[in-house]
């Protein structure tokens, strides 16, 4: 089974993710981002690998080199070394794999990139969430590829965890 969900920036895709991780009886793994905030203000985003707790730095205010996405430099090594490795090591032991998420920073390596096109490939399950306006030839393919995908709204998106975790266990599991 492979879903992705999309919706607009604060409505819960990374919760929705980490709660459905939770509870799908599957080894996990792949990556969560996350802002990082200081005395209540954005600065950041940070990353996770779900398998190894590793942490790292997916763009921030204050990096003086990296590419710019909106007011934020993307921090490249990190985005390699901690996301696209977590994904990677995903595609080889997970049975779920999480990609939270493929966005506008997130496409600024292309090894993400690759390592999201072996996700596809995987015979694991995929939970991934696409930036709602990306027109990124990826977010494309992901679109096509998947087997569901879900908008999450403030109106649907607890109703949604229940429904998204039975095609998950309904499904066949990954050979």
């Amino acid at each position: 089974m492979r879903v992705a969900v999309s919706g607009h920036p604060g409505v819960g895709k990374t919760t929705f993710v980490q709660t459905l991780a939770g509870r799908l009886p599957f080894r996990v793994g792949g990556l969560v981002t996350q802002e990082i905030r200081v005395v209540g203000r954005r600065v950041g985003f940070s990353l996770k690998d779900l398998a190894t707790g590793n942490e790292g730095t997916l763009a921030h205010l204050h990096h003086e080199q990296g590419p710019m996405v909106g007011r934020y430099r993307v921090h490249i090594p990190d985005l390699e070394s901690v996301g696209a490795a977590a994904i990677e090591r995903a595609v080889e032991q997970a049975e779920l794999i999480v990609v939270d998420e493929v966005g506008p920073m997130e496409l600024k390596s292309e090894r993400f990139i690759q390592a999201v096109r072996s996700a596809l490939e995987a015979e694991a399950h995929l939970l991934i969430t696409v930036h709602r306006a990306s027109q990124h030839s990826l977010t494309y393919v992901i679109r096509k590829r998947v087997d569901q995908h879900i908008h999450l709204s403030a109106n649907n998106r607890d109703r949604m965890i229940d429904y998204v975790c039975s095609l998950f266990i309904e499904s066949p599991p990954p050979s």
